[in-house]
């Protein structure tokens, strides 16, 4: 009984340590695209992880601009990106999985139907 209760426990560490790592983003990451335009565009993601709190910035050919809303969960993330174009203000919605040293995010832009696919590399 006893030793059912240690591999039990050892399992469950186990376990909780592998999510962990799977969610540890915290560092520089990049990934080139396409925007539904057709332009290949290049983003530079820098991720701060504390806890489920995922914060940063996204780097860009318009500046760096701050990581909102931003949350992960084992090997899931989420977080939003809001951007002025001049004309107004444009919320990227970026949902993905983590695997070793590569995210594939699908990004929504908010109140359009367009979305696109990237794959993030991390560098550092």
């Amino acid at each position: 009984m006893l030793s059912r209760r240690i591999l039990l426990s050892v399992v469950a560490l186990a376990l909780a340590a592998g999510g962990a790592w799977a969610g540890d983003v915290s560092g520089t990451w990049v990934a080139e695209f396409t925007i539904p335009n057709g332009e290949t565009r290049e983003a530079t993601f820098n991720f701060e992880v504390d806890g489920e709190e995922l914060t940063g910035t996204v780097s860009g050919p318009r500046g760096d601009a701050p990581i909102d809303e931003g949350k992960i969960a084992g090997d899931e993330l989420s977080f939003s990106v809001t951007r002025d174009f001049g004309r107004g203000e444009m919320k990227f919605l970026y949902e993905g999985t983590v695997s070793g040293d590569e995210i594939e995010l699908t990004v929504t832009i908010e109140d359009r139907d367009r979305t696109f696919e990237m794959t993030a590399e991390r560098v550092e």
